[in-house]
């Protein structure tokens, strides 16, 4: 599934003034828009396939789609690039909507979750390339958006989610939190405020200073989350299913988590799938045997979708029948291997990621507790001040996932920490960075640019808006 969009929508314009329906434009970007997340290209796989936890291995000629995959994952993307586009284009019209329902006398209530939506969307602009194109409302197609700095965009994001939160609803954890609410937004103040660092430094790829009074802050805002009921999740799986409800704090009531189970699974699994991106022997290779969320065999008792298992798939495939799967390329037992090379794949190489089970599959998941969790523990270890240490909190999660306690916590065990736990899940871009490893090299990519902690403004965007300029490092940058 690929979205073109371009950075504004169809409107009705009275000198110059772009004004929609509130109503129904902020129900569309709750009912449809936030389908643009669940995609396997595009806006995920700007954050998954630049990292060492999911591999896109071409299988002859299957995937091998003009090399938009491999230059993710090889950190060789160019302005050019389809998916970089997209994403653009998709995160702006998303942040102009907003913006519009905002100019266009919206209720209170439809105030509050225009800006909560659009601190979200700006988040992943700001993140994503450092410089946000805005356009005020009252200003017409034909005048260029003024672009704000990483800073300046910074401080945009925390005024609309402040503002936002003493009118959004404090729900509680449900498996459908498909709207705004306080824990919302106090999680994505968390995340803003755990990387500030990274947003307001000199140098986007560091190094970083981590200042304490913006670490007590992401253990304020964490604490305000768990305040409105939210808890870790004893079973882990449960997370991704429709029995949902303790961890859930954001998720896209529009689009699938099918793409994430189709996206994995071979030809000849049930459900058949596009036999596509595989993880890491590596990365498999840091969870500990115990550990719930590797996952395990599944016990196939002749129910639908009883052969696939949740978690990571290695080894031997079966049916729900307790069959053998046979790989109809070469006709042999179908058995997921650990090592995938990049380039000239076989069908069975790779292992592959169940987190939602089609089975039982809930709604897309855009925020979750756990991260929440992890990040106060991140906080206190870079100096913050909380009510248990971060390797009490750490060890905390890992008993509950079956994981033996640490002895000690470095920044390298809590990278690892929160690999393990949010796997495919969106983030571990953002975690990379912020932990200074985002250049490191892992298995076929040895590309250590710097610079690459940014994405190219998309050259189509460049031609059409003299305000903003290309990132350093990339072609046309100044």
């Amino acid at each position: 599934m690929k979205n073109n969009e371009l950075d504004s929508t169809v409107a009705e314009s009275t000198g110059g003034v772009l004004t929609v329906n509130p109503t129904t434009t902020l129900a569309g970007i709750y009912s449809s828009d936030m389908g643009a997340f669940t995609d396997q290209a595009n806006i995920y796989s700007l954050f998954e396939h630049t990292s060492d936890e999911l591999i896109p291995p071409t299988r002859g000629t299957d995937w091998g789609d003009n090399g938009v995959w491999r230059q993710l994952y090889q950190h060789t993307w160019d302005p050019t690039h389809s998916y970089i586009l997209n994403t653009w284009n998709q995160i702006h019209n998303r942040i102009f909507k907003c913006t519009q329902i905002l100019g266009s006398s919206p209720s209170a209530d439809e105030a509050t979750h225009a800006k909560f939506l659009r601190g979200f969307f700006m988040w992943y602009a700001m993140d994503l390339f450092g410089q946000v194109p805005y356009r005020e409302v009252t200003e017409g197609a034909d005048v260029n958006p003024k672009v704000l700095s990483r800073s300046e965009a910074f401080d945009h994001i925390v005024q609309d989610l402040t503002e936002a939160i003493a009118g959004l609803p404090t729900t509680g954890p449900i498996a459908t939190n498909s709207k705004g609410t306080r824990a919302a937004a106090n999680a994505m103040l968390a995340r803003l405020f755990l990387n500030k660092a990274v947003y307001k430094g000199e140098n986007a790829a560091g190094p970083y200073t981590f200042d304490k009074a913006d670490m007590d802050k992401v253990v304020q805002y964490c604490d305000a989350v768990t305040a409105d009921g939210y808890s870790l999740e004893p079973e882990y799986f449960k997370n991704f299913s429709v029995s949902a409800s303790k961890e859930i704090i954001f998720t896209s009531a529009a689009g699938t988590p099918e793409n994430r189970y189709r996206m994995t699974l071979h030809y000849d699994n049930h459900p058949d799938g596009w036999n596509g991106f595989a993880t890491l022997a590596d990365f498999y290779g840091t969870f500990d045997p115990a550990d719930k969320r590797r996952g395990s065999y599944p016990t196939p008792d002749g129910t639908e979708f009883s052969g696939i298992a949740r978690g990571f798939l290695v080894g031997q495939q079966y049916n729900d029948k307790n069959e053998q799967v046979i790989n109809s390329r070469n006709k042999k037992p179908l058995a997921f291997t650990p090592e995938v090379p990049l380039l000239g794949a076989a069908t069975e190489q790779g292992i592959r990621v169940i987190k939602y089970h089609p089975a039982d599959k809930g709604q897309y998941i855009l925020l979750r507790y756990a991260d929440v969790f992890l990040m106060k523990a991140e906080a206190i270890m870079r100096g913050g001040t909380g009510d248990k240490t971060a390797l009490e909190l750490v060890n905390e999660l890992r008993t509950l996932r079956g994981a033996p306690a640490l002895g000690a916590l470095t920044e390298a065990d809590m990278l690892a920490e929160r690999g393990r736990e949010l796997y495919w899940e969106g983030i571990r871009r953002v975690d990379l960075i912020r932990f200074s490893s985002f250049g490191k090299t892992w298995q076929d990519k040895d590309n250590t640019e710097d610079y690459r902690v940014l994405f190219p403004v998309p050259q189509q965007a460049v031609d059409s808006n003299p305000n903003l300029t290309q990132n350093p490092g990339y072609s046309g940058a100044k």
